[in-house]
């Protein structure tokens, strides 16, 4: 029980610290008060308006974070569910060779293949491309994503493969109107955590992304680290504000996420 609450509260700390921070009407210093004597919306507000100057493109990066977090979700589930359909559900030989030989990019760090991707990257002429960054986030996660659909899809019966095959239907129509309804867990288990991959991803993102239009919340808010005299406040409310689009996905999908990850562990 002790050992329950403590590790409760170093978890919330950060998050507590964060809001006293938002709220405190000092831009310039912490007050070090366990709640500011004058608590002020006055951070949020500014970030609404956009009324600083680290925060004057604020709400279009913001939408370039929601639509590399969208697509990388998007891809990685169309990309790992065809990739387990069709070692899984179509009797290739050796299939699980591939799978194995994706979940291999895990056993080198990302930080390693940053360089080389940045390179590749300005080959192409994807330099300063949200699809760049894209690209870098489903390769990341098309790995687990095929795992978690080949266990999912172990609890599906290949009857209903064959029944839906004597009725005529093509391996996409099986794939459309069987496998994806019933994976439908599996499905918000793997985007959710592209998702929140590609959300909370830095490295590629800074490495990438160069001018103020393509970058991301990410990446603009480090620029409150490159000034002394950038306001606290305004950091921790973006931070808040930020971190809110993610924590309603998450508990929108919960219960199929769980039931993803759970079931997909089932052999």
């Amino acid at each position: 029980m002790t050992v329950g609450v403590a590790l409760v509260i170093w978890t919330v700390m950060p998050i507590y610290n964060m809001v006293l921070i938002a709220l405190d009407s000092d831009a310039d210093e912490y007050s070090g008060n366990i709640w500011p004597p004058d608590p002020s919306f006055e951070s949020f507000q500014v970030i609404w308006t956009q009324g600083y100057w680290y925060l004057e493109n604020f709400w279009h990066q913001f939408g370039n974070s929601i639509f590399i977090g969208l697509m990388t979700m998007g891809l990685t589930v169309l990309i790992g569910s065809l990739a387990s359909f069709a070692l899984s559900r179509m009797g290739l030989r050796r299939g699980w060779l591939l799978s194995n030989a994706a979940l291999l990019t895990y056993a080198i760090p990302s930080s390693f293949l940053a360089i080389p991707f940045v390179h590749i990257a300005h080959r192409y002429g994807l330099s300063d491309s949200l699809w760049a960054v894209i690209a870098a986030q489903v390769m990341f996660a098309t790995p687990y994503a095929i795992l978690i659909f080949q266990q999912y899809g172990k609890l599906i019966p290949l009857e209903l493969d064959d029944a839906a095959r004597v009725d005529g239907a093509s391996p996409l129509q099986v794939y459309l109107r069987i496998y994806i309804p019933l994976a439908a867990p599996a499905l918000a288990a793997v985007g959710t955590y592209a998702l929140l991959l590609a959300w909370n991803e830095y490295l590629y993102q800074f490495l990438l992304l160069s001018s103020t239009k393509s970058m991301t919340v990410a990446v603009a808010l480090d620029q409150f680290f490159d000034s002394d005299e950038a306001p606290w406040n305004y950091m921790m409310s973006t931070a808040i504000v930020y971190s809110l689009p993610p924590i309603a996905i998450y508990y929108a999908l919960r219960r199929y996420m769980v039931a993803g990850l759970t079931m997909g562990g089932i052999k």
